[in-house]
């Protein structure tokens, strides 16, 4: 497992996870990343990006997502997305640590935001994860979705059968 940047001492007192591929790795084998996704709330935005300037990292592009690109001071890239989600709140309450100690959303909120995406790899990750995901866990998604993002219900138990048929054997064992 890849060691990244802990932005807890720089973001404390802010809610923040880890999301894309390094808060994937949580709930389906770690793929090759170049850079860590964290997710903030929008209104946060502004007080992340003093923080993050103050302690060394050089900000870059803003993100078409909505925030900025940012370079660590070890010249790892970092993108935070600013999120304007009537959930994220939510989500950033219902954080998960993964092994190396970084706070990542909860499976449901982290489906639910690669789904909102819709790019081709963050619907992969999503099969991948559902198909290893336990019967409790994609229960907690489909409700997630009728309430947040109904019309990709249907989607969604496709993107769980696909990832079964993905994972085959063992399907449907983590949490």
């Amino acid at each position: 497992m890849r060691r990244w940047p802990d932005l807890t001492r720089i973001l404390e007192g802010i809610r923040w996870a880890v999301v894309g591929a390094v808060g994937s790795r949580l709930y389906m084998p770690e793929r090759a990343t170049a850079d860590l996704d964290v997710v903030v709330a929008w209104e946060d935005a502004g007080e992340v990006h003093r923080r993050l300037v103050e302690a060394g990292f050089r900000p870059g592009p803003a993100l078409a997502v909505g925030g900025r690109s940012y370079t660590s001071p070890e010249g790892v890239p970092v993108d935070v997305i600013a999120s304007e989600a009537p959930w994220i709140r939510d989500a950033l309450a219902q954080v998960r640590s993964d092994p190396q100690g970084l706070p990542v959303l909860a499976l449901p909120y982290l489906v639910l935001m690669k789904v909102h995406a819709g790019r081709t790899q963050d619907l992969a990750d999503v099969a991948r994860m559902l198909g290893g995901a336990s019967e409790e866990a994609r229960q907690a998604t489909r409700e997630l979705f009728r309430r947040w993002l109904p019309d990709a219900v249907e989607d969604l138990e496709s993107l769980i059968q696909l990832g079964e048929l993905e994972m085959g054997e063992g399907a449907g064992q983590q949490p």
